[in-house]
């Protein structure tokens, strides 16, 4: 009599990761929600100005003073460069999806994002001429349908924010393709808390000048709210706290799963999100964007199903 193999139980503290990458994940997304709209903090450049902030400091006092991974010095001036370029599109992403959310429910901006592999088949193919099988490109049809069903069936449906979550996710893809090429060699390579210890402050010199001029006098007026609710300071402190902690779980699941694993556990994140979302800010959703919200993550998976078969 054969004895049936036993599998593996699932480390806790894999699950405490997981857990917690969902948690900042949509945390912050719900914060950052909660502050630009219900809340009325209307300054979505300074609020990423604050993520980057401390994605700066926490990154250093991880890496430089608790050695959670290895520094990884920078070589030359030309790499710096690089990683200069990738923070610059890095940050406009970030604050094109803080715009977005000013205008846009949660669920609907989470659909628009699930487009982000539709954007990198786009990319790589004219950039750095990636041909994938015709199989793959064709299950990026329903990723798409299910958007334009979804943009239909939004009740709101707010034009400069669809635009702005569209550019955000573009980007999203254009700086992953980006870093394909750019940080290529192996002597250039960074794993990606490095990366962020490189990007965060280089994306706050970025940042503060864009602040400066396109929020006027934003410290004043948070200082001003600050005073009559101090929350303000505690929930902007927690946002970007969570910011950075979506880095460090991300880095930190991706390490002890499988890449399988963490792609099943990204396309379920999106809709934990989009319930949790509507659970909280109950705003008003159809059938039919919810339908064509199922059809675009549908996509995503069998996109991603396809490449991995014919890779």
């Amino acid at each position: 009599m054969t004895q049936e193999p036993t599998t593996a139980p699932i480390p806790w503290t894999t699950i405490g990761m997981v857990v917690a990458w969902y948690g900042s994940n949509i945390g912050v997304l719900l914060l950052n929600k909660y502050l630009l709209t219900n809340y009325g903090f209307k300054y979505p450049i300074f609020l990423t100005l604050c993520h980057m902030t401390a994605c700066t400091l926490f990154s250093y006092i991880a890496i430089a003073l608790m050695k959670v991974v290895p520094l990884q010095t920078v070589k030359s001036k030309v790499q710096f460069a690089k990683i200069s370029g990738l923070s610059v599109v890095f940050c406009f992403s970030v604050v094109c999806g803080n715009v977005s959310l000013r205008y846009l429910p949660v669920s609907f901006n989470q659909a628009i994002g699930a487009t982000t592999p539709l954007f990198t088949a786009v990319f790589a193919f004219f950039i750095i001429k990636k041909r994938e099988a015709w199989l793959t490109y064709t299950t990026l049809i329903p990723v798409v349908t299910g958007v334009i069903i979804a943009s239909g069936g939004e009740p709101s449906f707010h034009l400069f924010g669809f635009i702005m979550c569209v550019t955000a996710t573009a980007a999203r893809a254009f700086k992953s393709v980006l870093q394909e090429i750019l940080l290529s060699s192996e002597g250039e390579r960074l794993n990606s808390m490095n990366l962020l210890l490189y990007m965060a402050p280089i994306a706050v010199t970025c940042l503060l000048p864009a602040t400066l001029m396109m929020e006027e006098n934003v410290v004043g007026i948070t200082i001003d709210l600050a005073r009559k609710d101090v929350k303000l300071i505690w929930y902007l402190f927690f946002n970007s706290s969570l910011a950075y902690f979506v880095n460090l779980t991300n880095f930190l699941v991706t390490k002890h799963t499988s890449a399988l694993t963490l792609q099943v556990l990204g396309n379920a994140k999106g809709a934990v999100a989009v319930v949790v979302s509507i659970l909280i800010f109950k705003n008003p959703v159809s059938l039919m964007g919810m339908v064509g919200y199922a059809l675009t993550v549908l996509g995503v998976i069998l996109y991603s199903e396809a490449k991995k078969r014919h890779s």
